[in-house]
């Protein structure tokens, strides 16, 4: 971890040299001219069964916190996804060009970030209605006085930054706002433009890496409560609308938002939803724990067993993570009312079988619960010839047992499915298990089974691995390269 801390800052070093002369001359376009359009409506999503969502890494956005997805888009979407009955697919990218590249070429259906409605964007994009307004801030460091030296005065008016340099996200409503007082006041700003989220940015002002940024005043003040020597005082706009981005061929789509948007702004859920990321002190806590991503890179205590563990099944670590937590959400203390113990929850004659017992260590429980999944998986391997797939089945079996994802399998097979696939088919006659008409079949052999659990525990860890897949060790980085 340290090596990569190392890696990121040498980088931010290296592309704050060079950058004012890559970014120093504006780039119009949004996204590229010759980008063929896919049209994907409101009816093609449903059909799908899926929203694809794009949005940012920051403490208010979207991150993983403690191994858990977390945001206030994040949790919009997820009210959104109850309202239409339908799976968000979230992905994450911090470079607003290529958002907005991908919301037209159809690979995301919404940008759901921070977006400010401005005439230029309105030009290529439809928005849905405001969620919320704030004004644009100037972020500097606060001017105070140490052994008898001053920081520069605070800057307290657009035309104070006359011949200073100002980085800002680019492609943002911020380098917009900058080129237009530049440009109507005649000043001369050196504004450069960087594919860096503007959180990030105030945090390199708050090091003294850069000296100025702009951000929404929102923002801005949910990071001062642990950024202590930033001003965010000069205020340089009125303030703007904020609202989700969507094709202009999806106006169903936008339709639909609208009325639901409209409508959960009223309750009460919106404004703890609210007061949660933008009014509470919670961030100084996410701030400084060690499992805050993309802070500090780490889901768990156990991140690095897990990538060395994770080997011997040929699993993404990623996705054993993604178990573990489950399980026992990282807790070695763990202990369930059938007498499953530690952080791979095994029952105490599984785990004999595996050399721990409840005072064995955390490294060797790990260890004995890959060996488990590893042994399911030869059982399952001749009958299941797709990697992807039998994941599915062997979280299934360490979950309600193997036995009885064998009996779904026969049920499978007896009434015309694949009992090679789980979705649809498997999963199906699993939760058929708690129905007499079916745990006394002929082809059952271990009777009756509770298969909504262990439904929900394969659904869960798959859709918490597809969050985690968005902590690509390339994403931070990826910010900072042009």
């Amino acid at each position: 971890m340290e090596r990569k801390i190392i890696i990121k800052k040498v980088f931010i070093l290296l592309f704050l040299i060079v950058s004012p002369f890559l970014f120093s001359c504006r780039n119009q376009d949004i996204v590229s001219p010759h980008s063929k359009v896919e049209e994907r409506d409101l009816a093609t999503i449903l059909e799908e069964g899926k929203l694809k969502v794009v949005t940012d890494f920051n403490s208010i956005n979207y991150f993983i916190y403690r191994g858990k997805p977390m945001g206030f888009q994040y949790e919009l979407l997820q009210a959104l996804s109850d309202y239409l009955g339908l799976e968000i697919e979230v992905k994450v990218n911090s470079d607003l060009q290529s958002n907005f590249q991908n919301l037209v070429d159809g690979k995301a259906d919404i940008i759901a970030s921070n977006l400010t409605v401005t005439p230029d964007r309105k030009k290529m994009f439809d928005f849905t209605i405001p969620y919320n307004q704030t004004p644009q801030v100037l972020i500097q460091r606060e001017a105070f006085k140490k052994s008898n030296l001053y920081l520069p005065k605070n800057v307290r008016s657009a035309f104070e930054l006359e011949g200073k340099t100002v980085y800002v996200q680019r492609k943002s409503s911020h380098a917009e706002r900058l080129h237009e007082l530049a440009g109507s006041k005649g000043l001369k700003i050196n504004i450069v433009e960087v594919p860096i989220e503007t959180e990030q940015l105030i945090k390199m002002v708050s090091k003294g890496e850069i000296d100025y940024t702009v951000a929404d005043e929102d923002i801005a003040l949910v990071n001062s409560r642990f950024l202590t020597n930033i001003n965010l005082e000069t205020v340089l706009s009125i303030p703007e609308k904020q609202a989700w981005a969507v094709r202009k061929d999806a106006p169903e789509l936008r339709s639909e938002i609208d009325h639901w948007l409209s409508d959960f702004k009223k309750t009460r859920k919106y404004a703890v939803l609210y007061n949660k990321y933008f009014l509470s002190n919670r961030n100084v806590n996410i701030h400084t724990s060690d499992y805050y991503y993309p802070e500090t890179g780490r889901i768990s205590d156990y991140d690095e067993i897990f990538k060395v563990e994770s080997q011997s099944i040929g699993w993404d670590w990623r996705l054993l993570a993604s178990m573990v937590y489950q399980e026992s959400r990282f807790n070695k203390n763990a202990r369930s009312w059938a007498g499953a113990f530690g952080i791979m929850q095994l029952m105490p004659r599984t785990a004999q079988r595996f050399g721990v017992n409840q005072n064995s260590s955390t490294v060797s429980q790990i260890k004995a619960g890959v060996k488990l999944i590893k042994w399911l998986d030869m059982q399952l391997d001749d009958k299941i010839s797709d990697k992807d797939e039998r994941i599915k089945f062997i979280l299934a079996a360490y979950n309600i047992g193997l036995g009885h994802v064998q009996d779904a399998m026969r049920l499978t097979e007896k009434y015309g499915k694949d009992p090679a696939k789980w979705d649809d088919n498997v999963e199906y006659f699993l939760l058929k298990k708690s129905d007499p008409a079916f745990y006394n079949d002929p082809v059952v052999n271990y009777g009756y089974a509770r298969g909504t659990e262990t439904y929900n525990y394969v659904k869960d860890i798959i859709y918490r691995y597809n969050h985690y897949l968005n902590m690509d060790d390339n994403v931070t980085i990826a910010q900072l390269v042009p």
